[in-house]
């Protein structure tokens, strides 16, 4: 009886101190974007915590939410607007923490172009990635300085956005990043200029979070995870240099750039430093928003979309 009693008690010590895996996808290739995951990963914050995590790439920038929804992966990241669009048409998704916390979404042109400000794109090719939230995003820059997407003409570019722009192919560039596409541009020694969502009647908004399914809130190991990924963000805010490095170390001869190394730069300063926190109000205000563009059908709670951990843990 003793050496059973010695037994179970192994058993539960070994049990509660297992270590728990979690699956995460990321929006699209490796990049600054992901800067706080990637340093958790390589410096060691989730073994420290007794979590296993899986990284994956995907091959279909449309597949992550679509995956966390169907239960296929435990955790993604994704764009808070998109995120209450998703909602909208049924998917049980929610956002458990912000990597991102602020906009990243720009209209750049060519700073050789002479335009700068909306008012400017008049009569102008303008092109974009991903119809929906981009061209709504569009319509209400415009219609702060008197226009509407009839006075300019769209042309999808499938991605393809500073090249667009350096060919000659489009005026200007829905959906570039701030810390990516003006860097490329300064790297083809053609710099950019950039139109700011925010400052155009564009509500502020969360740039990347991590979301999960919504059946799956309750799960001690997401608090977990966003407990090493808040150690993981203040380390890189303490030693950038030295996280840089730690961040190259995960894919060197795909991260080791130029064109990284420029965004990493412009990246840091908009991290979130507080993963979890929720910005309730700006999550209520990009709702309303997204609703009066009648880009989604219905105003939901705020509960139905995002959430702050732990949650009746």
């Amino acid at each position: 009886m003793k050496k059973l009693g010695v037994f179970l008690l192994l058993l539960i010590s070994n049990n509660s101190f297992a270590t728990q895996k979690i699956s995460l996808m990321l929006d699209w290739f490796v990049n600054p974007d992901h800067a706080a995951i990637i340093v958790a990963q390589q410096k060691g914050f989730f073994k420290k915590h007794d979590l296993e995590v899986e990284i994956s790439e995907p091959a279909d920038p449309s597949m992550p939410p679509k995956l966390v929804a169907a239960g296929k992966v435990d955790m993604a990241v994704g764009y808070q607007p998109q995120l209450q669009m998703q909602v909208d048409n049924g998917l049980p998704l929610v956002r458990v923490a912000t990597l991102i916390a602020t906009p990243l979404n720009t209209v750049i042109v060519l700073k050789k172009s002479g335009i700068k400000s909306m008012a400017d794109l008049k009569g102008k090719t303008i092109g974009f990635s991903v119809s929906g939230f981009e061209d709504s995003l569009l319509s209400k820059m415009l219609q702060q300085s008197g226009l509407s997407l009839q006075d300019v003409h769209l042309v999808n570019v499938n991605w393809s956005l500073s090249p667009s722009l350096l060919t000659g192919k489009v005026d200007a560039v829905i959906g570039g990043f701030r810390n990516f596409e003006l860097n490329q541009l300064e790297i083809e020694k053609e710099p950019g200029f950039a139109l700011y969502p925010e400052e155009n009647g564009v509500p502020a908004y969360d740039e990347l979070v991590l979301t999960i399914n919504k059946n799956q809130v309750d799960k001690k190991k997401f608090d977990t995870f966003l407990t090493a990924l808040e150690e993981a963000t203040l380390y890189t805010i303490n030693h950038p240099d030295a996280a840089w490095k730690v961040f190259v170390s995960y894919k060197p001869k795909e991260l080791d750039n130029r064109l990284n190394h420029m965004a990493w730069k412009d990246t840091l300063p908009r991290l979130a430093l507080r993963p979890r926190a929720l910005d309730k109000q700006r999550y209520q205000r990009m709702g309303e928003f997204l609703f009066k563009l009648g880009v989604t059908e219905h105003q939901h709670p705020l509960s139905d979309y995002a959430v702050e951990l732990p949650v009746n843990q």
